[in-house]
């Protein structure tokens, strides 16, 4: 079983008037409006400016795959001061109620023109005291939460994720369960014989507050398995709830260092607990789009959606464009069934 490529792709592309996004566009959150018969994707746009600053575009499409951009002015930038006063990324968006709840990775300090060779090595390094938090230090990631009814008024209610961690890949259930919120993560500092797991890896925690979730304990979820899941692991898309589980993508970086995609169920009522898993990937990097950018072999998404029986999976490619896959939906899950943990 795999993902069909779009024959259209890439669907969104840099744009060369565009100041903030004439660089990259890549990594779309998404979410369908049945009332509208709409697909929002809000994606990751990213200068070309010295300091690559990343911030939010937004694109519409009513048959889901051929997207316009919605302005050309950002939906969202990174805030003046604060932990994601650098850069914002990496969106993955649930609905709860009347609002959408977005997580998404940021830092406090640019990047820099980290792919040129001669700054590659200094990104990492802002001037920062060392009695500062470690995130400042070393200018790792930690994952913010959005909130919003409408794509224009938007709640930056903090951060999710210990700052004390680089983390990132965090991603909410839609719905409480248990009377609990869900969330699953992947520090890249979790890893060793303490944490049984040879790489960086999937955890998932509860709490009865959203923002209490950083102070959580987690359970790991997932981890390398398989051969194409060589190195760090992440899930990557908001839970879909089906009769026969929570369904969700995952990335896994191979020998190759290649972003491949497979996916899972979990347990609708214990979402800790992996029912399915594909032990082949579903989408691996073959085409120019996905192979030439700034990251060679990237496929990432951060979104999908059900239309008319469809999945639509919607991905960052070489982490330069945006792209879309999509297969049949149930029998993607009776594929799954028949996969074990």
């Amino acid at each position: 079983m795999k993902l069909q490529r779009f024959e259209g792709n890439p669907i969104l592309s840099p744009h060369p008037d565009h100041p903030w996004e004439d660089l990259a566009v890549f990594n779309p959150g998404a979410c369908y409006d049945p009332e509208r018969k709409e697909v929002l994707l809000l994606y990751r746009a990213a200068e070309s400016h010295e300091d690559y600053k990343c911030s939010f575009g937004l694109a519409r499409a009513t048959d889901g795959l051929h997207f316009e951009r919605m302005s050309d002015q950002p939906a969202l930038n990174p805030s003046a001061e604060g932990f994601d006063g650098a850069t914002i990324q990496d969106p993955r968006i649930v609905k709860m109620g009347d609002w959408y709840y977005i997580t998404y990775a940021c830092r406090h300090y640019p990047f820099g023109q980290f792919w040129l060779p001669e700054v590659r090595k200094k990104y990492i390094t802002p001037p920062c005291p060392p009695e500062f938090p470690r995130y400042l230090r070393v200018n790792a990631s930690v994952t913010g939460l959005l909130m919003t009814q409408d794509f224009k008024k938007w709640i930056r209610a903090g951060w999710l994720t210990d700052p004390l961690l680089n983390d990132r890949d965090v991603i909410l259930f839609p719905e409480k369960i248990d009377d609990k919120f869900f969330m699953m993560h992947r520090p890249l500092e979790w890893f060793g014989e303490q944490y049984g797991t040879e790489h960086a890896c999937a955890w998932i925690t509860s709490a009865q507050d959203l923002m209490g979730l950083a102070a959580s304990p987690s359970k790991l979820l997932i981890k390398n398995q398989y051969p194409w899941e060589a190195n760090k692991l992440g899930i990557n898309t908001p839970p879909i709830k089906t009769e026969h589980g929570w369904f969700t993508l995952y990335h896994a970086v191979g020998p190759d260092k290649f972003y491949r995609l497979g996916a899972l169920l979990l347990a609708l009522e214990d979402p800790g607990t992996v029912l399915h898993r594909t032990p082949d990937w579903l989408l691996q990097p073959e085409t120019d789009y996905e192979l030439e950018g700034y990251y060679r072999g990237a496929c990432f998404p951060c979104g999908t959606v059900v239309i008319d029986k469809t999945l639509f999976v919607y991905y960052g490619a070489a982490d330069k464009y945006c792209a879309a896959a999509t297969c049949n939906f149930e029998e993607l899950l009776q594929h799954l069934l028949t996969c074990p943990p």
